[in-house]
């Protein structure tokens, strides 16, 4: 049997993009602190991106910039992880994954493994280069390509799985 999966692009006029987008900044909240038990656990697994995507295209790009910009604010409010100095560079990622992921959804109207390894290509291409520009370290900008690849993964096929298996509906 072939699995359905329906997406959605929610408005802002809805209620249903504030609670979706509640529920995915609750799980940007909680797998980070499970990725930070292990050493050096965000750098490598870049768990503070994974409900974004899973939320920007399931629900649409509103409610993935939701996401996007309240999991990184709540995490630092809550934890100071990630560091305040960070937040520029890990917002302007998070964002573009929500633009990236909600036009991506619209655009083909389903779930794959090259469109999400696209939209994971996209973010962190263009991210990276904002973050060259924010901070004027290469170094920096290319640290998700040095040690996240891990979690890059987790993203595309862990996303695929999570939006074409566990959210159906």
């Amino acid at each position: 049997m072939k699995a359905t999966v329906k997406l959605y692009s929610l408005p802002y006029s809805d209620i249903r993009t504030y609670c979706a987008a509640a529920m995915f900044v609750a799980g940007n909240i909680a797998l980070p602190q499970l990725f930070h038990l292990i050493p050096q656990g965000g750098l490598i697994w870049l768990p503070i991106y994974f409900f974004t995507l899973i939320g920007a295209y399931k629900y649409g790009w509103k409610a993935g910039m939701l996401t996007a910009v309240l999991s990184p604010l709540a995490n630092n409010l809550l934890f100071a992880m990630p560091a305040t100095g960070m937040l520029p560079a890990i917002l302007l990622k998070s964002c573009l994954l929500a633009a990236g992921a909600g036009f991506a959804a619209a655009r083909f109207q389903k779930v794959s493994l090259p469109i999400l390894a696209a939209v994971v290509a996209f973010y962190q291409i263009l991210g990276s280069a904002g973050e060259w520009l924010l901070t004027g370290s290469l170094d920096a900008a290319l640290q998700d390509f040095r040690t996240g690849v891990p979690g890059m993964l987790l993203q595309i096929f862990g996303g695929y799985l999570f939006i074409k298996h566990l959210i159906r509906k």
